[in-house]
């Protein structure tokens, strides 16, 4: 007998109950459970419309974050007229005082009044909402991924009680007869929702941004992907318009810029300040500050499917595998030798325990204070063209089950 795909069977497989009221917003199918609700509220004031966040009922969260992405309320858009010169997009997950500092070092970079700022949320507080909403120096949106461990707390996408413990033999899943049995990773291990949920939310945050949010359609400049534990340099803007010209007149088939680099505030970023180089995209070197162009998403949504079934949790990892396979060329990056964005984060997805933001915060106000003359450089230097080709790494595991793949493909295929 074969088996016919079609919205219902689709949903069967993604394990999504069926007790539910169904909503079509977005071009999106969501479903939610009639349960209970309390009085636990964020509320959001968009214009004269109230969207209310009830942080204890999950289908009424769900049912607010389809509304507020349907919606798109941009503040202060009256206060800052006209076209963004510049669209950045954050990826926020739950590490208010990271983003925090952030956010303070978006206040302080030169034109930030003719920046887009767009936030990206898997994860919904009254303090990082909060935090979101005081920003006054720039045009600020808010959109919230659907599919977050938050919205699902007990059913795919996020952690089925039902699903197969992470470390259990395959054999035993299957006597135990839990929902992914027959789908562990290359490694023998079962899907954990909060390690799947990161690259679930780039690639899902990726179509939203070039195709459903209304002030973007006609933005034709590249698009700068952020994370909530990133501090960017007051010249942020002035060395991406220097890294814009220097692309165009030498460096056309560029496909990505690369703002930042892992290594800090150094003695170096003075003789590096206005120094850039070409290489091919590597997953350690350049997902800091990265900038891409609506062409370069076409590329990437003509691989959506080989993005979506290779067994590796992590969205850079996936995207150097991508680049050299599915896209035949591998892609070219043009590259800031002195970092103009910071990784402050010295905890994340493994690692919480060591938080320690006073002592970032503190570490980058003393190297910005080092290197404060050396901002703002004259034109653009190309200091070496480096081979650009495919280098191929061992996978991480992570992304072995099926309704992972099937979610992650629906994105683009709504579209």
């Amino acid at each position: 007998m074969r088996f016919r795909l079609n919205k219902r069977n689709l949903l069967v497989l993604l394990g999504v109950s069926f007790t539910a009221a169904t909503f079509l917003l977005t071009t999106r199918v969501l479903l939610v459970r009639d349960t209970d609700t309390r009085d636990a509220q964020v509320k959001v004031t968009v214009r004269s419309d109230t969207v209310t966040f009830n942080l204890d009922s999950p289908p009424q969260l769900l049912r607010s974050v389809y509304a507020a992405n349907f919606k798109q309320h941009v503040r202060n858009a009256d206060k800052f007229p006209g076209d963004p010169q510049l669209v950045l997009v954050v990826q926020v997950h739950n590490r208010p005082e990271y983003l925090e500092l952030l956010i303070k070092s978006l206040e302080r970079a030169a034109e930030v009044h003719s920046f887009l700022l767009i936030f990206s949320h898997d994860y919904i507080s009254e303090e990082i909402n909060a935090m979101v909403q005081r920003i006054t120096f720039c045009k600020v949106l808010q959109i919230y991924f659907p599919f977050s461990t938050q919205l699902y707390p007990k059913e795919f996408p996020g952690q089925d009680p039902r699903d197969c413990p992470r470390d259990i033999s395959k054999d035993n899943a299957v006597k135990k007869g839990c929902l992914n049995a027959e789908h562990p990773d290359s490694y023998g291990h079962y899907r954990e929702a909060f390690i799947t949920q990161t690259k679930h939310h780039w690639w899902w945050k990726l179509h939203f941004v070039w195709e459903r949010v209304h002030v973007t359609q006609g933005y034709s400049g590249f698009v700068v992907f952020l994370e909530e534990d990133n501090y960017v340099l007051p010249d942020f803007y002035h060395f991406y318009k220097a890294m814009i010209e220097f692309r165009k007149k030498s460096c056309p088939n560029c496909d990505v810029l690369a703002l930042g680099n892992h290594n800090g505030l150094t003695k170096t970023f003075t003789s590096l300040s206005n120094k850039v180089l070409t290489t091919g995209w590597m997953s350690t070197k350049h997902n800091l500050g990265m900038a891409m162009s609506r062409e370069v998403y076409y590329k990437l949504m003509g691989c959506s499917d080989e993005f979506c079934t290779y067994d590796d949790y992590n969205w850079d990892w996936t995207l150097q595998h991508l680049s050299g396979t599915c896209i035949s060329n591998p892609l070219k990056v043009l590259f800031a030798q002195a970092s103009r964005v910071v990784h402050t984060g010295d905890c994340g997805l493994h690692q919480k325990e060591t938080c320690r933001p006073e002592l970032a915060s503190q570490k980058v106000e003393e190297g910005l204070q080092m290197i404060k003359h050396s901002l703002f450089p004259l034109p653009l230097t190309l200091t070496g063209a480096e081979a650009v080709e495919h280098k191929e790494h061992m996978k991480n595991g992570g992304w072995g089950d099926v309704r992972d793949h099937m979610l992650c493909n629906k994105y683009a295929q709504v579209l």
